[in-house]
C-alpha cells in the first residue's frame, strides 16, 4: 500500500508540526532484583531503561475519572479511579510495552504546564493498523497516593 502512504505522507506531516508539540519520556520500569549499595547500606533498584524520549501528543480519552469501586471512608481500600488518555508518538518510535511509564517533560506553551510532570502507564502495546499516520497507545493516568485519613 505503498501508494496510500505516499498520499498519506502529508497529514503525518501535519499531524507531527500542530498536534504532537510537547516532549514526552517513555521508560521501561526495571525488572531486576535490588542490590545493596555498600555505601549507603540500602538496597537500591535498577534504574528504569529509557524507550524514547522525543516528540508526541498526551489525549484524554473520554470521560474523566470513572470510578471502579464505591468512595466510602470505612472500606479497607482505597477507591481507584480511571483517568483513560491516548499518547501519540511517530510510527519511527519504538513501541511502547505494557507498563512503560509515559512522562511528559516539556510542553510547547509554557504558560499551560498542566501536563508538566505527569505520569501514565501504558495499558497495551501501541496500536498497529494496515493504514497508520501516527502511533497511538492507550494509557491510563498514574494516581497520586492518598494521604492517610483523606476522604474523597
Amino acid at each position: 500500500m505503498a501508494g496510500l502512504d505516499n498520499a498519506l505522507a502529508g497529514v503525518v506531516t501535519w499531524i507531527q508540526a500542530n498536534l504532537m508539540v510537547d516532549t514526552v519520556r517513555i521508560v521501561r520500569p526495571a525488572t531486576g532484583d535490588p542490590v545493596l549499595n555498600p555505601d549507603t547500606g540500602r538496597l537500591e533498584y535498577p534504574e528504569p531503561a529509557l524507550v524514547y524520549e522525543g516528540i508526541g501528543a498526551v489525549i484524554a480519552a473520554g470521560a474523566p475519572g470513572g470510578i471502579s469501586s464505591l468512595p466510602s471512608a470505612i472500606l479497607p481500600w482505597a477507591e481507584e479511579t480511571m483517568s483513560p488518555a491516548r499518547l501519540l508518538t511517530p510510527l519511527t518510535a519504538p513501541i511502547p510495552a505494557r507498563d512503560d511509564l509515559v512522562t511528559v517533560v516539556a510542553v510547547h506553551n509554557p504558560a499551560n504546564a498542566a501536563l508538566i510532570g505527569r505520569s501514565w502507564f501504558c495499558q497495551d502495546p501501541g496500536r498497529a493498523s494496515t493504514v497508520e499516520v501516527v502511533r497511538i497507545t492507550p494509557m491510563d493516568m498514574k494516581q497520586a497516593p492518598r494521604t492517610q485519613g483523606s476522604t474523597p
